[in-house]
């Protein structure tokens, strides 16, 4: 069986919540802006990934919604996390902590290229 995309992408997918939440919990944030913020940080995450976690999150009741004027433009929705989205969101934060140590402990430092 061929694998259709990077094992990147696929751990993308597995955290794309908990950065969401995070993204959310610096300010109330936009879907497109936590595209561009997730690119910046070296994860491209598709605008067709973003707003199905989305609405995965607000039917948990992990974030609130608010809608505010576009300055011009449409209306747009802004995303904050709820207090239960607080509490997975540092619920997450500590067990991505451990695993990502239990991982590094596994394989270690990435191992450097010859030149």
């Amino acid at each position: 069986m061929e694998e259709t995309s990077t094992p990147r992408a696929q751990w993308l997918r597995g955290v794309l919540d908990m950065c969401l939440l995070a993204l959310m919990a610096e300010a109330p944030v936009y879907g497109y802006e936590m595209t561009v913020r997730l690119a910046k940080a070296g994860l491209d995450v598709a605008d067709g990934s973003i707003y199905p976690a989305l609405a995965r999150l607000r039917k948990r009741e992990l974030v609130t919604v608010e809608r505010r004027s576009g300055g011009g433009g449409p209306a747009r929705t802004y995303y904050m996390p709820s207090e239960a989205g607080l509490r997975m969101l540092r619920s997450w934060s500590r067990d991505w902590g451990a695993f990502a140590t239990s991982i590094h402990t596994i394989i270690g430092p990435p191992a450097r290229e010859e030149s």
